[in-house]
C-alpha cells in the first residue's frame, strides 16, 4: 500500500508541474482587461467562448487528473494511518500500564498534638482581637 502512495505522490507532482508549465504557455484572451476582473464576460472567462485549442483541453484534463489523484491520495493516507496509529497508541498505553509498579496508599499521618501556642477549635474565637472604644471616623 505505501508503495502505491509513494508512486501516486510521485504522479501527482509531475501532474502539478506539467499544470505550470501548461498555464505559463497559454496566451490570454485578447479581450481579457481590467473589465474580466471585475465580473464582465464571467461566463466566457470561465467556461471559454469557444472550443478551446489543444492547450486549453489538457489544461482542463490534467486539472481534473490532478483533482481526482489528491482526493485518492488522501484517501489512501487517511486509511493508512488511522489503523496504524490507532494500534500502537494502544500498545503503548498497555506498555505503559504494565510497566508502572503498583502504588501503595500513604500511610495515614499519626495524630500530632497541637502545641500550647496555637489555637484549637474550642479556644479559638478567645484569640480573636476584640474591639475596642475608638472613636468612629465622621
Amino acid at each position: 500500500m505505501t508503495f502505491l502512495v509513494g508512486i501516486l505522490t510521485f504522479v501527482i507532482v509531475l501532474n502539478a508541474l506539467l499544470l505550470i508549465l501548461l498555464v505559463l504557455v497559454q496566451l490570454p484572451k485578447k479581450d481579457a482587461g481590467a473589465g474580466m476582473a471585475f465580473g464582465a464576460g464571467t461566463a466566457d472567462a470561465l467556461f471559454g467562448a469557444g472550443s478551446g485549442n489543444a492547450l486549453t483541453k489538457i489544461t482542463k484534463t490534467a486539472t481534473i487528473v490532478f483533482l481526482l489523484l489528491a482526493i485518492m491520495l488522501g484517501y489512501l493516507h487517511d486509511k493508512l494511518h488511522s489503523d496504524s496509529s490507532a494500534l500502537d497508541f494502544a500498545k503503548q498505553v498497555q506498555q505503559k500500564q504494565m510497566a508502572a509498579p503498583p502504588t501503595k496508599p500513604a500511610p495515614a499521618p499519626a495524630a500530632a498534638t497541637a502545641p500550647a501556642s496555637q489555637p484549637t477549635g474550642d479556644n479559638l474565637l478567645s484569640t480573636l482581637p476584640t474591639a475596642t472604644n475608638t472613636p468612629a471616623a465622621k
